[in-house]
């Protein structure tokens, strides 16, 4: 029991020595330094936590100071939380700054927007009272948002039935009254919102859908899609983090999976981007039609694919898809696409990229039940690529990779394409023997595509292209800007432009 005591004894005394303020100071005289005379926490949604932001004060002088309160002008009541060196609140006292040394404030918000007058939400920090008091700005813009999401009961979070099969996916089906997303209110979305069988989701010009994590947006057998954009007015799917560190962050959110059998599934006008998957579309429909026609729009930044498709039926015109941590665009498993007038560029730097910009195969392979790897074959009806540019950062970034004597049908005409087979590693292979005139004509190996900046996905052509008037003409007359590409086409998705 002594033993005991003598070390609780210990504990305290080593405890009040730590607390203890072992420097002298001086009170705070005014000439506190700020890393930022204001801190913009950007644009949150109502009632979602903004992320944390910082704030550095410096103390400049040669002696320490105590500075004798830290608080938000808004008191008590005010939106923002604040953590100074360490400990939580609104309103600090007795704060301590070593001579020539700092401290951080970290700073987080969540607002209300019903609660707000001005949806710019605007607060000070504090430092200091009277002659000596100085201030820092904080400013939020908040916005009011139409909120999709399952519901949770006591076995837990609501989760889908796919085709009349359980899943383990969260999330629900949107129900007759949210079938039409409008431009007037941002949607945010948690888990999946499914579209039924037999329905259709309409997705008027100007919408914005904000995905949070590991959310997406599901089309159930023989449910639609419709994305009406405009040129003017696009639709926008992204994540649900607004701040700008997040803007080109891959993988803040899943996909929009066409699972299969859903139909007439028709995007126009839409900017995807930072997904895992920019677009999945499974299974084959109607020969006649189309699972997907995506025309005039975007992929950026998605951590696997921007469109994988799996023995599906793609038509894609006008579309631009750039840096995936995989391929741009894969078409596995058979299938048939066309895509025309559309640039593939993959730059992705964030890790080792083990896929080319363009990937075409009829296979899949999976392990059984005995661990055995089983490969299944599909015919491939028809990969067309025409007035295309496939490009990016490796050697190698288109691949037809036929398994097997099924139908293999593909078409590549009047395109540039990145190809620099140095260890001969497709010397083999019959599908891409580029001076094959039953399959390619007038191609534009390893040409300069002359992008106006790679690095951020501008994938518009400069004066310098190699791709300049070298597209076959075709009933797409206008680019995906809207400029006249009835003479001279180029290839690709853009015509090209002199830049500054």
């Amino acid at each position: 029991m002594r033993y005991s005591l003598q070390i609780l004894s210990i504990i305290i005394l080593i405890a009040v020595s730590s607390c203890r303020k072992d420097f002298n100071t001086v009170p705070n005289f005014g000439k506190l330094e700020f890393s930022k005379d204001t801190v913009f926490l950007d644009t949150i949604f109502s009632n979602i936590g903004s992320a944390t932001y910082n704030l550095k004060v410096y103390n400049r002088s040669s002696k320490a100071i105590t500075i004798p309160e830290i608080k938000l002008d808004n008191g008590i009541n005010s939106n923002y939380r604040l953590n100074v060196d360490g400990l939580s609140g609104k309103n600090f006292r007795d704060i301590d700054i070593l001579a020539n040394d700092s401290i951080y404030v970290f700073i987080e918000t969540t607002i209300n927007f019903s609660t707000v007058t001005d949806p710019l939400h605007i607060d000070k920090i504090l430092f200091d009272n009277g002659n000596n008091q100085q201030n820092v700005n904080l400013v939020t813009l908040v916005q009011d948002a139409n909120f999709i999401f399952p519901s949770k009961n006591s076995m837990g979070i609501e989760t889908l039935t796919i085709d009349g099969k359980d899943s383990k996916i969260q999330g629900r089906f949107l129900t007759d009254t949210e079938l039409i997303f409008t431009n007037e209110k941002p949607y945010v979305i948690y888990g999946y919102a499914a579209v039924p069988s037999d329905k259709t989701l309409t997705i008027n010009a100007g919408a914005k859908i904000y995905f949070h994590k590991n959310s997406g947006l599901i089309v159930d057998k023989k449910g639609s899609l419709k994305v009406n954009g405009t040129l003017n007015d696009k639709v926008t799917f992204e994540g649900d983090r607004l701040e700008h560190r997040f803007s080109k962050i891959p993988g803040q959110w899943g996909t929009i999976w066409m699972i299969a059998g859903s139909k007439e599934n028709e995007i126009n006008h839409t900017l995807i981007k930072n997904g895992v998957v920019g677009i999945l579309v499974d299974s084959i429909g109607a020969l006649t039609s189309p699972t997907l026609t995506i025309k005039n729009s975007e992929i950026y930044n998605s951590a696997n694919y921007g469109i994988l498709g799996r023995n599906t039926n793609i038509k894609g015109e006008n579309i631009v898809i750039g840096d995936t941590g995989q391929s741009s665009l894969a078409c596995t498993f058979g299938g048939t696409y066309n895509f025309t007038h559309s640039t593939f560029a993959n730059y992705w730097n964030n890790s080792l990229r083990q896929l080319p910009t363009v990937l075409v195969n009829n296979h899949f392979s999976y392990i059984n039940d005995n661990n055995k790897e089983i490969t299944l074959t599909r015919d491939l009806i028809a990969a067309n690529f025409t007035n295309c540019i496939i490009n990016g950062n490796n050697n190698i970034e288109f691949i037809l990779d036929k398994v097997g004597s099924d139908l293999f049908n593909y078409n590549i005409e009047s395109s540039m394409i990145q190809f620099n087979d140095f260890n001969n590693s497709f010397t083999d292979n019959v599908e891409m023997k580029f001076d094959d005139t039953t399959h390619y004509q007038n191609i534009i190996l390893n040409g300069n595509p002359h992008f106006k900046d790679v690095s951020k996905n501008e994938f518009i052509i400069g004066e310098e292209s190699d791709a300049i008037n070298k597209a076959r003409a075709s009933s797409i007359s206008e680019d995906i800007l809207g400029i006249n590409r009835s003479l001279n086409p180029d290839i690709g998705a853009y015509q090209h432009v002199i830049f500054d």
